[in-house]
């Protein structure tokens, strides 16, 4: 087998296996081959564990049937010998060049190094971030945006056809909270005299946006407030009617100017989220609209789908969705009594319209608060016939912001909240984007403001980015073309601290395919902190620039293959990989 760019041993061995089965096995030629990378050299570069899992299917010894698949295996260029250990574990041994010619593979794909098949051009979706356009971002919003640009690029380095979409609630409630908060600071900017509701939304840009209006139509939305409070409910009692009931008299107020300070403040605040996260560096193929949903008909549609397949049943004057039929908790209302839609209405319309876009595989970024919509969202699917095996959902706790060892507070309603904006203000894009995804998404992340800013070895952001400088450092010293390397004689680089970058230059592509299968843009971070480590270790052992030209040739090589490898794994995660540090 010749070497190719972005060889991927552990499916090249997987390959080999499968063919290996079929002759020894045939009626087992379906079970999942496990390769995995060993803990000791002493023990191969890889280990197959398929004997001890044919063993109770075939009610043979282990150590037999690792014999038989040794000696069913097809030739390959890249494996030096096979071996039986233990109980009928098969380790792999790959040969020198194999493993050395990847530095060429690298140099020669660049950017494309890592890129793999197993997408296969199928059509994925990824939904993030998707907050109510209510307020600023805050950094909350901001690990689901790094998680989920990551999570996108990643796809697409996996070999999909990927589509980022943010779904922009610009219907409900909360729209009209904010609408209404917005005139109300409007009428106290003309002198109204009014008690301002402790659940209406606080924030300063609320003001902002009244003086907006104010500027541009002066008093043409006053109105006295004695009729604005007409018939309200006491606050301390019934907070949220409340509001309600000033919703409702706000909009008999102000007739057709309602959409008015509606679409302002949606406008205000939509472009403000566009352009903070635009700054972050992500971007959307698609903002989708749920007004759409409305204004097309689909939720009327979907709702009366529902109703004529018999999912849905009247109680109270209100509709409810037959949840608990698919494994919910309890029954869901899709319609109230008065003629309104629920939001769950709207989100079973929004995910009819994925479906019905042809996307072969759709992944729903969510808030880990948003765990229990799970099941009524598949149940919904599977209502009206959809294969809701095609969507699944990621979840992403919320993370915690620590300033000189003290928790900040995030509530957009109150308005002390720290935005992302200024979150990325303080500590760069960079360090926010990779300290984002270092965990886990479904794992409490507490981010440290003095860990980000620091430019030392404990900082994984900047460690990364060191060792990428370094070898520019070293590169810039030799003032050579690096083109050149490609003819490398990489044979000479035989020394532990070589064998061990050769191999993470090896892991690569698999880590991308092991991060698009588990939905886990974290590995790519674990891999990158692990792979700066080892550089830096032989770094601070080596020369690079020898008289010897053959071997500073190789480690040149060598050392600007990692940097390559380094820098596409960067840019996976959205964040920089500077020359100069």
């Amino acid at each position: 087998m010749s070497i190719i760019p972005s060889v991927n041993f552990k499916s090249h061995l997987a390959d080999l296996f499968a063919q290996a089965l079929r002759v020894v096995a045939p009626e087992t030629a379906q079970i999942d081959i496990v390769i995995e990378r060993t803990k000791q050299a002493a023990h191969g570069d890889y280990a197959c564990s398929l004997a001890m899992q044919l063993a109770k299917p075939l009610r043979k010894p282990p150590r037999n049937i690792a014999q038989a698949l040794i000696a069913a295996l097809p030739a390959s260029g890249v494996v030096e010998k096979v071996e039986i250990a233990g109980a009928g574990f098969i380790n792999v041994f790959i040969t020198a060049a194999a493993k050395q010619a990847v530095v060429n593979a690298v140099l020669q794909s660049g950017d494309d190094y890592g890129r793999s098949t197993l997408g296969a051009g199928r059509k994925a979706q990824v939904e993030f971030v998707s907050a109510n356009p209510t307020g600023p971002l805050h950094v909350g919003h901001g690990r689901g945006a790094a998680y989920g640009a990551s999570l996108a690029n990643v796809l697409d380095a996996a070999g999909y056809k990927v589509s980022r979409e943010y779904y922009v609630n610009d219907a409900g409630r909360q729209m009209d909270i904010l609408a209404l908060s917005t005139w109300l600071r409007y009428l106290e900017l003309l002198g109204a005299e009014l008690v301002f509701p402790g659940n209406a939304y606080q924030g300063g840009y609320v003001c902002d946006m009244a003086k907006q209006v104010n500027a541009a139509h002066g008093v043409k939305f006053g109105h006295p407030v004695d009729g604005l409070f007409a018939n309200v409910p006491d606050f301390v009692e019934q907070p949220d009617a409340h509001l309600d009931a000033l919703i409702a008299n706000a909009k008999r107020l102000l007739g057709e100017d309602y959409a008015y300070i509606h679409n302002h403040a949606l406008t205000e605040q939509l472009g403000d989220c566009r352009n903070d996260l635009a700054e972050f560096g992500v971007h959307f193929d698609e903002w989708f609209s749920e007004q759409s949903l409305f204004d097309n008909g689909l939720v009327a549609r979907v709702v009366e789908a529902l109703k004529s397949d018999n999912h849905l049943y009247q109680q109270d004057g209100a509709w409810w969705f037959r949840s608990t039929a698919f494994g919910d908790e309890k029954d869901r209302v899709v319609q109230r009594d008065n003629g309104l839609y629920t939001y769950f209405a709207s989100d079973i319309a929004y995910h009819l319209n994925k479906f019905e876009r042809g996307f072969d595989r759709v992944i729903n970024v969510w808030g880990a608060d948003h765990h229990g919509y799970i099941p009524r969202v598949n149940g919904a699917l599977r209502a009206l016939g959809l294969d809701s095996d095609k969507l699944t959902v990621a979840l992403v706790q919320f993370a915690v912001l620590y300033r000189n060892g003290q928790k900040a507070a995030m509530s957009t309603r109150s308005g002390e909240f720290v935005t992302l904006r200024d979150l990325r203000k303080e500590v760069g894009n960079d360090a926010t984007r990779f300290f984002y995804v270092m965990r886990k998404s479904d794992q409490h992340l507490d981010f440290d403001l003095d860990l980000a800013k620091s430019q030392s070895n404990e900082n994984p952001v900047y460690y990364v980015q060191y060792a990428h400088a370094r070898v520019h450092s070293v590169l810039a010293q030799w003032g050579g073309e690096i083109t050149s390397l490609c003819e490398a004689d990489a044979t000479l680089l035989h020394n532990d601290y070589e064998k061990t970058l050769l191999l993470h230059l090896i892991d690569y592509p698999q880590i991308i395919e092991n991060a698009a299968q588990d939905l886990a843009p974290h590995l790519i971070a674990f891999y990158l902190k692990d792979f700066a480590a080892d550089f830096h270790s032989y770094y601070n052992a080596s020369r690079f620039l020898v008289e010897e030209d053959a071997v500073k040739c190789a480690r040149l090589a060598l050392i600007a293959a990692a940097a390559q490898v380094m820098r596409n794994g960067l840019a996976l995660l959205g964040v920089s990989a500077p020359e100069k540090m």
